[in-house]
């Protein structure tokens, strides 16, 4: 598993992300390959090397050609990024931090996210870079995400609202619960723009200091100014976490129930099951007006998720199942088989570190067994637990 830490010494912006990935090593043809699947007529991309306060990098620069003028809406925006057909979990990501870019807008501006739209301009170019960014951290296999502490800047800035403070309102709104840094007073600008922050705040799983890993590469993303009191880059650190045990990328999908019995409720965790889901489950819940309910939720490979999602909908009443992406930590895991009194049953061995944690035998070979002999199904449990420790000790 890799790990990004992107450093912001320097502030964020969506093209320095995209920028300090390709120096770090992403190849750009790929990159530029999955970006032209985007039906964004007009719009190229580049990749440069150049420096910043005397130290190299890389700007990644997306060139917008003539457009009509128009606004597109952001739900336009989230099916442009779906019918893309971008690889792993790209267009998950690209969405999510998307949408949260427009929930901040909605809200600083006090309207629906529906009636939230994005100048074709400014759209295609963020579409890029948030998409860019989505795509070259999945090329590049990166599952998690950590950032430093964030530079806002300071002063104002000229937005299509007029003169704003810095950070802007939907930047301050984005920030919501990561981590800021002030940064220099000599930074009298805006170092953090709303597409950094989005893409930060939606996909960094903690901020704070580097964690430690295993560091494979290091890449410097450039922003287009050159007149910061530190060089305008930003560092990612790309590497394996140190002594971190097993993890993948998982997707949760679940959906509210008030209307739907108990049995199809069965029905629909048996197929979510059969359909390779890692677990699926029903948990009771409270709904407005007091309304007892229950929650329908499957755990899944990134790759099931459009299924499952299609069996959901199919069998139960839902009109919308939620979905996100969680990072998931494992216990590395084995299978010994032990030799009892009641014939052979496996036990599933779990660890980290090289440090055993737990021994369980699996119930299905302990159940078959006990028929077997007649005798409780417990009492094959304790034998082959017994006979796994006798072998350990």
């Amino acid at each position: 598993m890799k790990l990004a830490y992107f450093d912001c010494f320097a502030g964020v912006a969506g093209d320095m992300i995209v920028g300090a990935l390709l120096d770090a090593g992403c190849d750009f043809a790929a990159l530029a390959a999955e970006l032209a699947k985007l039906d964004l007529p007009g719009v190229s991309v580049a990749a440069d090397k150049v420096t910043r306060g005397g130290l190299s990098g890389t700007k990644f620069e997306v060139k917008v050609g003539r457009q009509d003028g128009r606004h597109r809406p952001l739900n336009e925006i989230l099916s442009l990024i779906a019918s893309a057909s971008l690889p792993g979990l790209s267009a998950e990501r690209a969405q999510a931090v998307f949408t949260r870019l427009g929930e901040a807008e909605a809200k600083v501006h006090g309207v629906d996210v529906q009636e939230v739209h994005f100048h074709e301009v400014g759209a295609a170019d963020s579409i890029t870079d948030i998409v860019g960014a989505a795509v070259a951290l999945e090329l590049m296999g990166i599952e998690r995400i950590v950032c430093s502490p964030i530079p806002t800047g300071s002063g104002t800035v000229e937005t299509a609202h007029g003169t704003l403070p810095v950070p802007a309102p939907a930047t301050a709104e984005l920030l919501t619960g990561a981590r800021i840094a002030a940064g220099p007073p000599e930074f009298a600008c805006e170092v953090t723009t709303p597409t950094g922050a989005a893409v930060m705040a939606t996909l960094a799983e903690t901020f704070g200091a580097a964690p430690a890993m295993d560091l494979e590469a290091v890449g410097y993303g450039a922003g287009s100014r050159d007149d910061l009191p530190v060089p305008n880059l930003l560092r990612v650190m790309i590497g394996a976490p140190a002594d971190d045990g097993e993890a993948d990328t998982v997707v949760e999908l679940s959906a509210n129930l008030d209307d739907c019995s108990g049995e199809v409720i069965g029905a629909a965790i048996e197929r979510l099951m059969s359909a390779g889901c890692l677990d699926a489950w029903a948990s009771p819940i409270y709904m407005k007006k007091s309304r007892p309910a229950w929650m329908l939720s499957a755990l899944c490979d990134p790759s099931d998720a459009a299924r499952a999602e299609e069996i959901i909908f199919a069998e139960t009443t839902t009109l919308g199942v939620r979905r996100r992406v969680c990072r998931r930590s494992k216990l590395s895991r084995r299978h010994v088989t032990v030799e009892t009194a009641y014939g052979p049953v496996r036990v599933k061995v779990s660890a980290s570190g090289g440090r055993e944690l737990t021994a369980s035998p699996e119930f299905a070979d302990a159940q078959a067994a006990a028929e077997a002999h007649g005798v409780p199904v417990r009492e094959v449990i304790a034998a082959a637990a017994a006979e796994y420790r006798s072998r350990t000790m």
